[in-house]
């Protein structure tokens, strides 16, 4: 039996409610949030003996106590977040909703199961099924109605610059140090400081720059849990940041996500969905789209074709991508795709040419693919080890060795099972007759000595 809500009764009394007033204030701050749901005071005595309703009822229960109260209620304030966590489902956050209610109440309870490492997302893995469904609804759903909302807290345009400065401090340290390093911090500032921005009180022009501005976190969010490895967590992430980029209609940013999608994708073996993801995002647009994000777009499809073997394909995409960045110029795409330039494209072509079995187009393409300013870190370690693997490949083993201490070198700092997998993969192409050589024997002694290395064992 459930144990009394204590928490519950204790703002039910301060609040002067009965169970008939708050049952008609949930209903009110269900309306408000475009649902219609039945309540009645059956219902509040059932949750002040310990019942915790389904969906989003209990934050429903929040609001109504917090706009009688005069501040902001959290379903933790209502004794109801901790169970609310345990009874996560298996699917939260894969549905791409229909409203732009939902996912503001999706992406919170989210959030909330992460922190408290719900079994359900941290064991998850993705659903290809959720990613095909996420892109033809992004593909073809109308756009959304005003975004203007009425809560308690007055949301402005100097709320959304800080959730975009905010986001950007992250990305900067999880570019240096990968994403397990502050991952769990940024999905915290996300869950306390901007879930009540969500339920402010804004015009519709700032909802949509609110919305656009999470989309934007919740891909930082996404890139960073897919690096650390939680797969599952990630793809509910690329998913929602989808619809929120949908609701701020924002066509670019939301294409922008369905590449990331792409990216993680080939990353678990998924290469068709990977390809159809880029594609999606290429066609998406229309003539909106920016040579920058068209030449990422068509490298993520290269990736994806590359590791079907399909060496005309990756080729053509490739082609198309070297030829829509030649077109950029200094204010021609969004802010965020900045970081893919020359040097971005030189490491895709590496990991192409690489996977193809070309090893000297791979060595001859990637060798401009090191940024080497102590800021891309995490990038440099995948571009200097896929050189390694090149040289591996192509027999030279003691150069191979060189270049794969100076990528451990660079791993020192960083938190990535990315950089783990990548290692990993090095390790597999090291023959047995390389082992047996002496200059093996010098390199695993000395590759014994860096933390990425350590995490597989010292040998291969």
């Amino acid at each position: 039996m459930a144990d009394r809500n204590d928490r519950l009764a204790a703002l039910m009394d301060e609040g002067g409610f009965s169970h008939k007033s708050l049952a008609r204030g949930v209903i009110v701050a269900a309306i408000r949030s475009g649902e219609d749901t039945t309540c009645d005071h059956t219902y509040v005595s059932r949750w002040l003996k310990g019942s915790i309703p389904r969906g989003s009822m209990p934050q429903h229960i929040a609001d109504a106590m917090g706009r009688k109260l005069g501040r902001p209620v959290t379903i933790d304030d209502i004794g109801m977040g901790a169970a609310a966590v345990s009874a996560v489902q298996h699917d939260l956050g894969l549905d791409f909703a229909d409203r732009p209610e939902t996912v503001t109440a999706t992406v919170g309870d989210l959030w909330r199961a992460d922190l408290a490492e719900a079994e359900p997302l941290t064991r998850a893995l993705p659903d290809p099924a959720a990613w095909n469904e996420a892109a033809v609804r992004w593909l073809v759903s109308p756009p959304d109605g005003e975004l203007a909302r009425s809560g308690h807290r007055s949301i402005g345009a100097v709320d959304v610059d800080m959730v975009r400065s905010t986001a950007e401090a992250f990305s900067m340290l999880d570019g240096k140090f990968g994403g397990g390093h502050a991952r769990r911090s940024l999905i915290q500032y996300l869950h306390t400081d901007v879930r009540p921005m969500l339920d402010g009180k804004h015009s519709d022009a700032v909802g949509r720059q609110l919305h656009s501005a999470v989309a934007e976190a919740l891909l930082l969010a996404a890139w960073m849990s897919y690096d650390s490895g939680l797969h599952g967590i990630a793809q509910r992430y690329f998913i929602q940041a989808l619809r929120m980029a949908q609701g701020a209609g924002d066509r670019l940013l939301g294409a922008s996500i369905l590449s990331a999608m792409s990216h993680q994708a080939t990353f678990v073996g998924r290469y068709r969905e990977a390809a159809m993801l880029a594609r999606a995002a290429f066609t998406g647009p229309g003539t909106g789209l920016t040579p920058t994000l068209a030449a990422q777009f068509r490298a993520m499809e290269a990736r994806a074709l590359a590791r079907l073997g399909d060496g005309r394909g990756c080729d053509l995409a490739l082609c198309e991508a070297e030829r829509h960045l030649s077109l950029r110029t200094a204010d021609s795409d969004p802010a965020y795709i900045a970081y893919f330039d020359e040097v971005e494209l030189a490491a895709e072509f590496g990991h192409c040419f690489r996977d193809l079995g070309r090893s000297a187009q791979a060595a001859e393409r990637g060798t401009g693919s090191i940024f080497g300013d102590g800021m891309n870190n995490r990038s440099d370690f995948f571009a200097t080890m896929v050189q390694a693997e090149v040289h591996i490949h192509q027999g030279d083993a003691g150069q191979g060795f060189d270049i794969a201490l100076s990528a451990l070198r660079l791993g020192e700092g960083l938190k990535s099972a990315r950089c783990v997998q990548y290692v990993r993969e090095f390790q597999g192409r090291i023959t047995d007759g390389m082992k047996r050589a002496a200059e093996f024997r010098e390199f695993a002694e000395q590759a014994g000595r860096f933390r990425l290395w350590q995490q597989l064992g010292s040998q291969p």
